[in-house]
């Protein structure tokens, strides 16, 4: 059985917290989003905006969590006041009568290579297992990201295949993507 939490949890590990959107996190969300390899590896467009920014957190994020269709989750790393954005994470695609959600994240460029993405991984899915009652959570990822290839791998996730041009980019191109998943009875705990 599926449970949607009434608001959106907080979910923490040492030095990492996944949370809700915020006001706050505006500015850095679009920083981070400037990255030229963030449109290459997601769906976030190469021509993001504050507007774009702004839209995610005070639209998006609430709007898609209330009609139960996505659980949108910033990343931050650090303690208290020292606490910065590193990223976003996000549950989508979901079919909650199949019981089956995809994972997606990006990481800020000066976040990546200290372990918060797997760290928050393993969070978000241990969630979606224990809390949410997801028997599946996909990853779809372009097959030359090894980068999150290996993450996946690192958290827990398995390749099933190969989907052969599965995903168009903004200059028309179509990729191939690796089909990542994790069930609730594999699934080893934080």
């Amino acid at each position: 059985m599926i449970w949607w939490p009434t608001e959106v949890p907080t979910l923490s590990h040492g030095l990492i917290t996944l949370r809700a959107p915020q006001e706050s996190d505006i500015p850095a969300l679009f920083e981070g989003a400037q990255d030229p390899i963030i449109p290459v590896f997601t769906r976030i467009p190469s021509n993001y905006s504050m507007a774009n920014a702004e839209f995610y957190v005070r639209e998006r994020s609430p709007n898609t969590f209330a009609n139960q269709t996505e659980l949108q989750l910033a990343v931050e790393y650090g303690n208290g006041a020292d606490a910065k954005f590193a990223g976003a994470f996000s549950f989508h695609s979901m079919d909650l009568r199949e019981h089956v959600a995809e994972i997606g994240y990006w990481l800020c460029e000066p976040m990546r290579g200290k372990g918060i993405a797997s760290i928050a991984t393993k969070l978000l899915t241990q969630f979606g297992f224990q809390s949410i009652g997801f028997e599946r959570i996909e990853a779809v990822v372009n097959v030359e990201n090894f980068a999150s290839r290996k993450l996946l791998e690192k958290s827990g996730y398995t390749l099933e295949g190969i989907m052969r041009k599965k995903s168009r980019k903004e200059d028309g191109t179509q990729l191939d993507m690796a089909l990542y998943a994790a069930t609730r009875e594999d699934w080893q705990v934080l």
